[in-house]
């Protein structure tokens, strides 16, 4: 599930200008999943309340 998910990101920065290695991947990946962490949390937490 993951690496499909990961591999995807991968495929878009890969063909993105501005990424021109595989740390870049990384940086950019941990920036797109990071928001995305913080939306399912207030989701979850809005549901608990």
């Amino acid at each position: 599930m993951f690496e499909q998910t990961f591999k995807n990101i991968d495929d878009i920065l890969h063909k993105d200008i501005g990424c021109g290695s595989e740390l870049d991947y990384m940086e950019q990946t941990s920036w797109i999943l990071f928001p995305k962490y913080l939306d399912d949390l207030e989701k979850d937490r809005a549901t608990v309340k």
